[in-house]
Parts: structure tokens; C-alpha cells; sequence
């Protein structure tokens, strides 16, 4: 049986998708896949293979360690998708920058999560044969429809009418986010309901903090902020949206529209090119703020619209179905585990 340690740090700060990335596929790994692979978490005892979710200096540290076997990294980010998320000076920008190259470059392989980062990569000084394409995935079990009772009686506890129309989104309170451009559309539809969950997972160092935090405690009156909530309870809020709207600027591939997509609820994003190597069919766009409030107010008046975009929305979780990534992610620690032993990486 491969062994198989995972070193990471991402369940420390909640609200970041590259925890749920890394809950979904050791979850997958546990159920799809015990038979295959003996996985650990943060051991540092001998293994096959060690997958790097994230890049703590630690980690780096004891990637020089012969018994890590053949190392992994997995890429939830590069320096220019940073900005817009953290606020560091200058000088201690250029060396965490440059720190996060070094990391992914002491590593033997890399998985990306979006295939737009491979050529970045490479640009980089990474060989383009080290870089793998693996999509992230949620599982049914805990992001699926639920019943119509069950919607009513989150919408009563929460306090929304049956009748208003909800639009939802989540991800940390920051700018790349698009979270002016929410509460911007929020002011402009008075007569619908916006809920944003998430809060500052990077605290006062995040970028543009004193604004959004004055957002976040005085809102457009029909503007929620919930703060950083449980995957339990978002689930709930999917469920009872009429639509999910993420204006960010910058993504790799959000757990959050995965999400919305294995509820079944509509989507609207801000047309990234990111997005059209991944999900380019399954949801509605927009272009700037203009154009995205206009599609919001055609799917608010437009029931037919709806449907056909939670139609798309459950076509597009087929795709990035776990059972189809549990094949995926086989495959692929054979061949690492195969090509370790060619190389003389596993003892």
C-alpha cells in the first residue's frame, strides 16, 4: 500500500477555500480510495509520497528530509493572486513573493487546480512536465438540494420571507473579491434580499481592512453579513438562494462556485478568463459591475432564466463529480509512486 502524508496548515484560518479543497480530497481519499493508498496527516515518519497543500516555512524545512519520498505541491496561489488579498510593505512583500516561487520550486511535482497556471508557471523557471491539472470537487453528500421544507424552515429561521428574492455569496470580506461591487448591487436592488458570508481570515493584514471592516458594520440595510460560518450552515444558504453571485477579480477555482453549482443554484460571476478553461457554459456573466447587475435584475424577473441556470448548475457538478475525481487522483499517485521508484525517491 503507497503511503501517503499530507502536511498541512489550511483548517487554521477558517473561511478559505484551500481548507475545503484539502477537507473534500482527504475525505475522498478515505472513502474512494482507502484500499489504495495509507494516508497521514503533519507525521513526519517515512512515506512514499508527501503532498504539500500548504507552504509553511516548517514545511519547507523538512522538504530537504530524504524520508519525504517524492514531494507534491499543490499551487492554490501565485504572487499576483495575492493582491488585492493581504497588505505587506514592500521589501517583506518581495521575499514572501519570492519565498512562495522557492516553495513550489523545491517541490518534484506540482498540481494546479486551474490549467491558466501552468503557463504562468513556466514562466516562473517551473518545467512544464512538473506541472499537473487536477480540478477541485465537493462532495454531494455535503453540498446537494435539499427539500422544499427544508428551504422554508432556514428561510423562517433566518428571518427572509418566502417571497423575496435572495442572491448569496461567500469567500473572505477583501477586494479581490468583489465585495464593493456587492454591496454596490445591493444598493442598487433595494427590493432584494443579499446575504455575504465570510469574514477577515487574514485579519487586520488584509488588504483595504478599515474600509470593509466599516462595510461590514454598516451595511445597506438589505445587506447581511453573516461572518465566517460552518460548511453545515452553508449549505443552507445555497439552498435558499434564488441565485449566487462572486464578483471577485482574480480566482484559481473557487470552492464556493463548486458549491453553488452541487446545490443546484444559479450562478453569476464577473467574466474572468479563468473561468473559460473551467466552467465556461455553466453560468451567467458579466463584464464589470453595469453588466453583472444586469443579468442579476434579467434572472430576478425571469424565472425561466433560473431554470436554466440551476439546470447548468447541476450539469456543471457531474463534471467535477468526486467519483470522477477519485479516478483522477488514483491515477495519478500511482504514476508519482512509480516514478519515485525510477528515480530512487522511495526507499
Amino acid at each position: 500500500m503507497i503511503r501517503i502524508n499530507m502536511f498541512s496548515q489550511a483548517a487554521s484560518v477558517k473561511g478559505q477555500g484551500v481548507g475545503s479543497a484539502y477537507n473534500e480530497l482527504m475525505r475522498l481519499l478515505r472513502t474512494h480510495l482507502v484500499d489504495e493508498f495509507y494516508v497521514t496527516n503533519n507525521k513526519y515518519g517515512a512515506s512514499d509520497l508527501t503532498h504539500y497543500h500548504t507552504i509553511n516555512p516548517t514545511y519547507f524545512a523538512n522538504s530537504f528530509s530524504p524520508s519525504r519520498g517524492r514531494k507534491i505541491g499543490y499551487v492554490h496561489f501565485l504572487p499576483e493572486t495575492l493582491e488585492g488579498s493581504i497588505k505587506l510593505p514592500g521589501f517583506a512583500k518581495k521575499v514572501f513573493y519570492q519565498y512562495v516561487i522557492d516553495f513550489y520550486k523545491r517541490m518534484d511535482q506540482i498540481v494546479v487546480v486551474n490549467p491558466i497556471f501552468i503557463d504562468k508557471l513556466v514562466k516562473y523557471g517551473i518545467r512544464r512536465d512538473r506541472v499537473k491539472y487536477i480540478p477541485n470537487f465537493v462532495s454531494k453528500s455535503e453540498f446537494y438540494t435539499e427539500s422544499q421544507e427544508k428551504k422554508n424552515a432556514f428561510r423562517h429561521q433566518v428571518g427572509i420571507p418566502l417571497d423575496k428574492f435572495i442572491v448569496f455569496g461567500d469567500g473572505q470580506v477583501q477586494a479581490r473579491k468583489g465585495v464593493d461591487d456587492f454591496a454596490k448591487m445591493a444598493q442598487a436592488n433595494p427590493e432584494i434580499q443579499f446575504i455575504w458570508a465570510g469574514g477577515f481570515s487574514f485579519g487586520k493584514i488584509t488588504d483595504g481592512y478599515e474600509h470593509f471592516k466599516q462595510l461590514v458594520d454598516n451595511p445597506p440595510q438589505n445587506l447581511k453579513f453573516t461572518g465566517i460560518i460552518d460548511r453545515s450552515r452553508l449549505v443552507d444558504y445555497l439552498n435558499i438562494a434564488d441565485l449566487f453571485v462572486l464578483p471577485s477579480y482574480d480566482e484559481l477555482f473557487p470552492m464556493s462556485v463548486l458549491e453553488a453549482f452541487s446545490c443546484g443554484t444559479p450562478v453569476l460571476l464577473r467574466d474572468l478568463d479563468l473561468y473559460q478553461a473551467i466552467i465556461s457554459g455553466y453560468y451567467m456573466s458579466g463584464c464589470d459591475f453595469e453588466e453583472m447587475n444586469a443579468q442579476l435584475q434579467l434572472a430576478a424577473s425571469d424565472q425561466s432564466v433560473l431554470n436554466k441556470y440551476s439546470n447548468l448548475s447541476n450539469l456543471a457538478s457531474q463534471k467535477y463529480s468526486e467519483d470522477h475525481l477519485a479516478q483522477i487522483w488514483d491515477k495519478f499517485y500511482h504514476e508519482q509512486y512509480e516514478l519515485g521508484k525510477k528515480l530512487g525517491q522511495i526507499r
